[in-house]
């Protein structure tokens, strides 16, 4: 990318721009908005962002002009929790929930995510590439541009690895970006139900070695919760996974409050995710432990259920909020993060301003990338969306639209 763009004719040009760090209470409100504003792009970086008059004048005669026609311009959404690399779907369970069973009943009859590894398994890379491309699109068309991957329906070696590489090559691939984050241990795989000593000592002395020699993950995360992993053994995972560099990320607090916020706190994990059943006490052990909340409404609708993450307490303590997807065939076949803005302002009442910057630059800071995406700042990367819109507040309000009409990736324009 060598020519010169500039972004000019913006209702609103919302930057984001700030403190190098998450934004925190009031400053989740701050959204650094230019009226009539105007970039300039070179290189795939932004290099400007100012009034139209200034981008005007800096921009050269070849400069490539690109018109957003009195929309909105944001930074590309930053996904901080996904599972976006599966076969098959379970749509049939989203059927038998309608008619009043329970995720942990139908898990209980074999169904839940070891129905989806079970199909995981079966699939070649080819075929999970396939469809992993269609969720690409996905994300993409609905204003994603980055996405954290998790693994977590192989639950073995080598579908494990598997799925990581599909995940590297959907990045290589692709214009969305993808962070690899390995969870093998997701759910104790059929095989080891009586033996959940025997997988623990897979995941830390086959699994995670071998996916740290061939630095196919980024992160490693768990399921410490009811069904899931209890704390000892969550701790003995994280712990492994620690010491061989991984970036730890904790799924806690859905179903229950059995300790994984308090572990993540005494590890230093960058994220606590899910955080439903948090309470007051959970919240502070965050706060004090530096420990970035991702609250995941999608999943918590999909169930059914009327039991959302404390949103207003964890940002009135001072806590970094990151909304995300949580997309996974299960319990939150949801891409777009414009339906979880819908969804943190009506059920988490969260303002369109603080879900947009747990959308975006906190949800950058939570993957590492804070410095590179998240705000429209000179120097980051070129990641970002015009919305058919006048006015930010309208991404919420008018609730299941694909409110993008251009999607620029590096300075790319994505095309469907």
């Amino acid at each position: 990318m060598s020519k010169d763009m500039a972004v000019i004719n913006c209702s609103q040009l919302v930057t984001f721009s700030g403190p190098d760090r998450p934004r925190v209470g009031q400053e989740m409100s701050e959204l650094s908005i230019i009226s009539d504003g105007a970039m300039l792009i070179r290189n795939g970086r932004i290099a400007i962002t100012a009034g139209r008059r200034e981008i005007e004048q800096s921009a050269g005669s070849d400069c490539q002009v690109i018109d957003p026609g009195g929309r909105i311009v944001l930074p590309g959404f930053v996904d901080a929790h996904t599972h976006p690399v599966f076969a098959g779907n379970r749509a049939d369970e989203f059927e038998r929930r309608a008619c009043g069973a329970t995720y942990q009943e139908i898990t209980s009859a074999g169904g839940g995510i070891s129905s989806t590894v079970k199909r995981t398994r079966a699939a070649s890379e080819d075929e999970l590439c396939e469809t992993g491309l269609r969720y690409t699109d996905w994300f993409l068309r609905t204003g994603t541009t980055t996405i954290e991957a998790k693994s977590g329906y192989g639950l073995s070696l080598a579908d494990e690895l598997k799925m990581l590489r599909v995940i590297k090559r959907l990045n290589d691939e692709t214009l969305l970006n993808y962070i690899p984050t390995f969870l093998g241990a997701h759910t104790i795989p059929d095989e080891y139900h009586g033996h959940r000593q025997e997988y623990v000592d897979l995941v830390v002395g086959e699994m995670l070695p071998r996916i740290a020699g061939e630095r196919l993950a980024e992160y490693c995360d768990i399921f410490c919760d009811e069904g899931g992993f209890n704390v000892a053994e969550s701790r003995r995972v994280l712990m492994a996974a620690k010491k061989l560099g991984f970036g730890l990320r904790v799924h806690a607090d859905q179903f229950s409050t059995s300790g994984g916020t308090e572990l993540a706190a005494e590890l230093g994990a960058v994220t606590a995710d899910h955080l439903e059943c948090s309470g007051k006490t959970q919240i502070e052990r965050l706060k004090s432990a530096g420990v970035i909340p991702v609250l995941l409404p999608a999943s918590v609708w999909m169930l059914g259920s009327q039991r959302y993450a404390d949103a207003r307490s964890m940002i009135e303590e001072g806590l970094p909020v990151v909304l995300a997807t949580d997309f996974n065939p299960g319990t939150s076949p949801v891409p777009s993060m414009l339906l979880v803005l819908s969804l943190a302002s009506t059920q988490m009442k969260m303002t369109p301003a603080e879900a947009l910057t747990a959308a975006t630059i906190n949800a950058a800071y939570s993957i590492g990338k804070g410095r590179e995406i998240g705000s429209l700042e000179a120097g980051k990367r070129a990641d970002f969306v015009i919305h058919d819109c006048s006015d930010y507040r309208e991404l919420a309000y008018f609730a299941g639209i694909e409110h993008p009409h251009m999607v620029y990736v590096d300075g790319q324009l994505w095309k469907q």
